[in-house]
């Protein structure tokens, strides 16, 4: 083989491994941080990794938000068209939040068929509602920010 193009080989092969490493280095350090989106009807239907961080959203069905009287846990209940999702969470909920809003939660799900949530987000306004849950609402149709196609049954 010519000098040259040994050269030239060596040179290749070292940058598509050191691009390897690189990407294989990056995949690692994001594989904990990726936040998947499941609407309460994936969770009912079992669709849904355990142990796993991942998002959630749907409504807040009413008369479901029980509050700790000793400390600061909160347990409440997502729902959408099809679906629930019973959610616990220690900590402060934001002004926003309320029985029939739209919420978002962060945290994992567990075999006890619980979210346990480490972090809740309620809709910013009157008239804005997560594109995620919108969507999962209304199987893929936008609409305004009210929960009223969810079903509130116990």
């Amino acid at each position: 083989m010519h000098p040259v193009r040994k050269q030239r080989l060596l040179i290749v092969l070292a940058i598509v491994v050191l691009s390897s490493i690189a990407i294989g280095l990056l995949v690692f350090a994001l594989r904990d941080n990726i936040n998947l989106f499941y609407p309460p009807a994936k969770f009912s239907a079992g669709e849904v990794p355990h142990d796993v961080r991942l998002r959630a959203g749907g409504c807040v069905q009413p008369g479901s938000v029980v509050r700790d009287e000793s400390s600061l846990e909160v347990n409440f209940q997502l729902v959408d068209p099809t679906g629930k999702l019973k959610v616990q969470y220690e900590g402060i909920l934001p002004d926003l939040f309320a029985e029939g809003e739209a919420a978002v939660v962060n945290g994992v799900w567990r075999d006890d068929k619980v979210f346990y949530a480490d972090q809740v987000l309620a809709k910013h306004d009157e008239n804005y509602m997560p594109p995620e849950v919108a969507e999962a609402m209304n199987n893929g149709e936008m609409h305004q920010a009210t929960c009223e196609g969810a079903e509130y049954d116990s």
